[in-house]
């Protein structure tokens, strides 16, 4: 198998609700993420997708709506109240873990910004810190 992957850095803020330390904090990160993609076959020029498309694509999509932005877990009791008092908050489905969030690229976005362009996110790896991260395959 042949991947084409793009790395991309995005600023996000985010709280582990229920966590048993100080991740239940609200905070934020510099996130690395890295984008990879599997196409059936490599294109006439020799590629699995061109990284612009990579580019205007994924990380697009992180940029217009999650970069600056805190993520809350729908579930989480604080929420409502900072959603309605700062409009960039974004609810998202499960708690903003590192682990939920790759499962939510790789299952949820990767599809939906792929669509049609004949690849698939096969892999998407998110560095939390550069000490700590999280993978998730497309055989999650």
């Amino acid at each position: 198998m042949i991947t084409a992957c793009r790395y991309h850095d995005s600023s996000c803020g985010h709280r582990v609700h229920g966590h048993g330390t100080k991740c239940a904090n609200l905070h934020g990160h510099n996130y690395r993420i890295h984008f990879h993609c599997e196409a059936g076959a490599l294109d006439r020029l020799g590629r699995v997708i061109d990284f612009a498309v990579i580019k205007i694509t994924l990380c697009q999509w992180l940029e217009d709506n999650w970069d600056h932005r805190t993520l809350l877990w729908e579930d989480d009791p604080i929420a409502p109240a900072l959603r309605q008092l700062d409009g960039t908050v974004v609810i998202v489905p499960s708690n903003p873990t590192a682990e939920n969030i790759a499962l939510h690229m790789v299952e949820v976005r990767g599809p939906e910004c792929l669509a049609g362009a004949g690849v698939r996110l096969v892999r998407y790896d998110g560095e939390e810190t550069r000490k700590c991260s999280a993978s998730c395959s497309a055989e999650c």
